[in-house]
């Protein structure tokens, strides 16, 4: 099962339903709007731990995760919490980058996206720390770990979650992650 499959599991149909509400759209385009968000968060978290030192901070980052639970606290401090993991994900600028990339993807109002993306790293991290807790995961098994859930994504929405990660990170944008088709 993939973190995308928790995810959805831990949001169950109210919750799919609220963040389809939110996105002004259906419960299928919810769906793939939310396996695009938490791609975008494990990609950002895979360049983290290419770094061994990254991988040991993500790993003790996850401690601090294994007992939350982000499916039933309070808006206002998930917030907090989600951009703090964004931040250490992606940047100030890459949190920006990404909703804006992600709200061309999905036809919606950037604004969401930016809303969209801190409520769902908690949740991510939450189910990457239980993960880890259960499996007795070191840095290094966390690393392979998440990049085996990157691998999960689908063919043309990896590339193009690829693509727009390149760009956050300023290497260069493969061709194919350019194209924006249908995901």
């Amino acid at each position: 099962m993939t973190l995308n499959d928790e995810l959805l599991a831990g949001l169950g149909d109210p919750g799919l339903e609220q963040i389809a509400g939110m996105l002004g759209t259906d419960v299928a385009t919810a769906r793939t709007v939310l396996q695009a968000v938490s791609g975008t968060i494990v990609g950002g978290l895979v360049r983290n731990v290419e770094d061994p030192d990254g991988a040991e901070a993500l790993r003790g980052a996850l401690d601090e995760h294994i007992d939350a639970d982000p499916f039933n606290g309070d808006i206002a401090s998930l917030t907090r919490d989600g951009q703090s993991i964004l931040g250490h994900v992606l940047g100030g600028q890459g949190t920006e980058q990404a909703a804006a990339g992600l709200a061309r993807l999905a036809d919606v109002d950037t604004g969401i996206l930016t809303k969209l993306l801190p409520l769902i790293a908690p949740m991510i991290m939450s189910l990457l720390a239980d993960r880890a807790s259960e499996r007795d995961l070191d840095a290094a098994a966390v690393a392979a770990e998440l990049v085996r859930e990157q691998s999960t994504l689908p063919g043309e929405l990896g590339e193009v979650l690829a693509g727009m990660l390149a760009g956050i990170f300023g290497e260069t944008v493969p061709q194919q992650a350019r194209t924006q088709g249908d995901w």
